[in-house]
């Protein structure tokens, strides 16, 4: 995992200037999480909080659930999500944006080098 954890950090350090800055609003909300003083010191260098040594690997797979929702989400997702092959290579990344409806669309792939 620190191979991700550098690609990460190298995308949020190269890509900054693409970002749009975090809005009062956005911060406001990011801040009722109850952050570390180290994540709001990442809050406002680069608009989130979980980013650098914060971050951890994840994949949203859904919006909130209920204690009663859980374990049949972790079924499907064992069901139909196939286990990582090991190692595991990371040679691409993706470019996403998000769609007026909230949603999230890929809007372009690219094959990392070097």
């Amino acid at each position: 995992m620190a191979s991700v954890q550098r690609v990460a950090q190298a995308c949020v350090r190269e890509l900054d200037a693409f970002r749009i800055p975090a809005d009062a609003p956005e911060l406001a909300r990011r801040r009722k999480a109850g952050l570390t003083a180290r994540q709001e010191a990442l809050l406002v260098q680069w608009g989130y909080p979980y980013v650098m040594e914060e971050f951890r690997f994840h994949l949203t797979l859904s919006g909130g659930l209920s204690p009663e929702q859980i374990p049949h989400w972790i079924e499907n997702a064992q069901r139909c999500l196939p286990d990582l092959p090991a190692p595991f290579v990371l040679d691409q990344i993706a470019l996403c944006g998000e769609r007026d409806d909230g949603r999230f669309e890929m809007l372009h792939r690219y094959t990392l080098a070097g």
